[in-house]
């Protein structure tokens, strides 16, 4: 496994340290995601900025946790999985959606479902998806701005999940009663 460094704000290439203040700042710490993405200074600014703008969008807490948490059980990512669990309860999103989510057992409603499914539907379909699955999207009462929205998720998650999948990022230590075992039934 080749190793990759975990930055901190001395470590760090300049042009990451004031970034990773800023997580310093917002988390109380500097979560491991932030501290690898530090190596490459772009990445972790672009993925600063993608978690900004995706809380900005118009997604309630409820739908941003089953857009993150699909995307992360679909790309098995052990570290964000984890993660956005902790990141759910501090949103106070019911516990039965991040099981679900987790588990892949239904959700509590038709439209978190909806929402699992086109999310997922793009992930899979690497964003070809049909006029017949995007209206089953809309008609569950989800915009046009939503589908765009769907896909700023999507970019962030990519960014996290694939950084974690090629640096094995450990799990930050409050993030460890959430370990996943990346065991799910399909919805």
């Amino acid at each position: 496994m080749i190793d990759f460094p975990m930055h901190d704000e001395e470590s760090a290439p300049e042009a990451s340290k004031e970034l990773l203040a800023k997580s310093k700042k917002q988390n109380g710490r500097i979560p491991g995601l932030h501290a690898t993405m530090a190596e490459a200074p772009g990445l972790l600014d672009g993925y600063q900025q993608l978690h900004r703008l995706f809380l900005e969008s118009s997604f309630d807490d409820d739908e941003k946790t089953v857009v993150w948490q699909a995307i992360n059980v679909e790309h098995e990512c052990h570290y964000c999985v984890p993660a956005h669990t902790g990141i759910a309860k501090r949103m106070k999103v019911d516990d039965a959606i991040t099981d679900a989510l987790r588990d892949g057992t239904p959700l509590p409603t038709d439209r978190l479902e909806a929402l699992r499914t086109f999310t997922l539907e793009m992930v899979r379909e690497r964003g070809n998806v049909g006029d017949a699955e995007l209206q089953v999207f809309l008609d569950a009462g989800f915009t046009k701005r939503q589908v765009l929205e769907v896909v700023l998720g999507l970019s962030q998650k990519v960014m996290s999940n694939y950084t974690n999948h090629l640096a094995h990022t450990p799990l930050d230590a409050p993030n460890e009663k959430y370990a996943w075992d990346g065991v799910i039934s399909q919805p």
